[in-house]
């Protein structure tokens, strides 16, 4: 069951991975930058505290931040335990012709779950259920914040599918990656609107 999975998993990689093209490839490696993103994450961020107040902002994101690492450091430990090669960094996906567009670190040649996917979303997911008090106050809003959690979840994505063209992760660590930081997500959340609610905000 396992082989035939990661057989399918490999040719969907493949598969995805063949779409590059010379006129995307910049795009996705700009989509993969980790520092590239930082002023979005301070812009959102002031704007939650805008939106919904800096005490219960703040809470959100520190709930935010928290979740972050812990998608983080349980990445790094997964990785360890799974040992499964990135897609740069295996023989069978090189000879199949793996497209590389990023050179992989000899330091960290292991993929699974992919960090960038598991962050992406994290934040994402965050900021979703964090912005929902502003709606919930004021009802004329949810269009607005549902084009929002839709273009925070899209971002997401792409940032996970960038990681197949540039051939560090497998579609599986991807998808792992966006599972695990939606429900942490959710958890870390949930705990700051407990704490919001216990303190009245």
């Amino acid at each position: 069951m396992f082989d035939t999975l990661e057989s399918w998993d490999k040719a969907a990689t493949l598969a995805i991975n063949s779409l590059h093209t010379p006129a995307t490839d910049a795009f996705w490696m700009f989509v993969t930058g980790k520092w590239v993103w930082f002023p979005c994450y301070l812009v959102i961020a002031g704007l939650l505290i805008w939106k919904i107040g800096w005490k219960r902002g703040l809470i959100m994101i520190l709930a935010t931040i928290l979740c972050i690492t812990c998608v983080d450091q349980l990445c790094n430990l997964v990785k360890l335990w799974a040992c499964r090669l990135r897609p740069c960094c295996d023989p069978e996906m090189i000879q199949r012709g793996i497209y590389i567009l990023e050179p992989h670190h000899p330091n960290y040649p292991y993929g699974f779950f992919s960090a960038h996917a598991g962050n992406a979303m994290a934040f994402a997911m965050c900021m979703v259920f964090a912005f929902r008090y502003y709606p919930q106050e004021h009802p004329e809003k949810q269009k607005a914040y549902r084009t929002g959690n839709t273009l925070l979840i899209i971002w997401a994505v792409l940032v996970g599918l960038s990681r197949i063209f540039v051939a560090k992760h497998f579609l599986g660590d991807v998808l792992v990656g966006l599972a695990v930081g939606t429900l942490l997500a959710w958890a870390l959340t949930s705990l700051g609107d407990l704490v919001i609610r216990k303190l009245k905000l």
